[in-house]
Order: structure tokens, then C-alpha cells, then sequence
């Protein structure tokens, strides 16, 4: 029993996998560390989402890189094979390639960032959160007379930025056009009208 428990203990696969482990529990307080006393120094909201989630994507590198570098000698003779599967994989995955391409064009590229109101492969409404592969909006009209929430969630695959028009509303004008229609009878009279309407808008403003 003693001879298994140190044949396991000292056994290669063994060691490779404990390292992994604690490189993933050290990379993830190397990220937690960074985002606690980095991300609280960033005052601007949008620079502070974008921090996070590019700080999430170096963990998932870093991990990938970890892997990789402690089981080198594994995957070493697995090259020619992930060399020939890795074109089916990248044809079978083209969509999701094309989204995560996406992400980094909406996240450096200035597509729209959260809380912008746009128009993306036909849908409407508010970014709530760009993810690494599906931008979720907080969709807005369609049976819902004016500018208002229909109680639609919509997730819309960051590719779309690549095959469709992107319409921002915010942008750098913090200011939505809108359109208000009044009747006016045939025969009224216009410059009366008109000096109502000028001073109800004075009012308001």
C-alpha cells in the first residue's frame, strides 16, 4: 500500500496535474489582486468594463499558456494532428472566430460601448453588456408604441458588426432626435399657432 501511495505520489502525470492546479489558483489571485486595486483606481465606468473584461481574457490566456508549457512534452507528438484537425476546427467555428473578432472590434474599434442605444442586425435597443462572443441589448419598440422597453432580452452574436449596418444613437452626441407630430386645422392661423408652440417650448426648457 505504501509502494502505490508513493508511485502515485511521485508520479509525473501526478505532478503536472498538482502544478496546473496551482497555477490556475495563482493566476486567478494574480487577477483578483489586479482588478481589486487597479480596476478601483479607473473612475470612468466604460474604462473600467472594458479593464475587467480584457483582465479576464489574460487569465484564460494565461491558463491556456500553462497548460500548454507543462504538458509540452505530451503534445509534442499531437503537433501534425492538431495541425490538420485545427483547419476543420477553425472552418466548423467560423461563426464563433468571427464573434470573438467582433468583441475586439466593439472593444477596441468604438462600435458602441454599455448603456449606448444602437441598432444591430435589425434589433433595437440598449447595450447592456458585451460579452467575448454575444453583445446582450435591452431590446426597444416592435409592439411597444414609442421609445420603450418591450421587456425583451436579445442576444446578438458580436459578428454581426462584420455583415450588418451598426446604428449608434449615443455616440459622442449624448442627444436623441425625436419627431413630434401636431395637427393644425386648413385655415387656421398659422403664425398664432406657431407663437404657442414656441412658447410652450420656452416653458419647458
Amino acid at each position: 500500500m505504501e509502494e502505490q501511495l508513493q508511485e502515485f505520489l511521485f508520479n509525473p502525470t501526478v505532478g503536472k496535474i498538482a502544478t496546473v492546479f496551482l497555477g490556475i489558483i495563482v493566476i486567478w489571485l494574480i487577477i483578483k489582486a489586479i482588478q481589486r486595486n487597479l480596476l478601483s483606481k479607473i473612475r470612468d465606468n466604460e474604462n473600467r468594463y472594458r479593464a475587467k473584461k480584457f483582465g479576464g481574457f489574460i487569465g484564460y490566456f494565461l491558463f491556456i499558456v500553462l497548460f500548454t508549457v507543462v504538458f509540452s512534452d505530451k503534445l509534442r507528438g499531437l503537433t501534425v494532428a492538431l495541425g490538420v484537425t485545427g483547419a476543420g476546427i477553425a472552418f466548423g467555428l467560423q461563426e464563433v472566430i468571427a464573434s470573438f473578432a467582433g468583441w475586439l472590434a466593439i472593444m477596441f474599434g468604438g462600435f458602441y460601448k454599455t448603456g449606448d442605444r444602437v441598432q444591430v442586425g435589425g434589433i433595437k435597443g440598449y447595450v447592456m453588456d458585451i460579452g467575448f462572443l454575444r453583445t446582450t441589448v435591452m431590446e426597444t419598440g416592435e409592439w411597444v408604441d414609442g421609445d420603450l422597453y418591450n421587456g425583451r432580452i436579445v442576444l446578438i452574436a458580436n459578428s454581426f458588426v462584420f455583415k450588418a449596418p451598426v446604428f449608434n444613437y449615443s455616440g459622442d452626441f449624448p442627444f436623441l432626435w425625436d419627431e413630434i407630430k401636431i395637427p393644425i386645422k386648413y385655415g387656421s392661423k398659422y403664425e398664432k399657432a406657431k407663437e404657442i408652440f414656441e412658447h410652450a417650448g420656452k416653458v419647458v426648457a
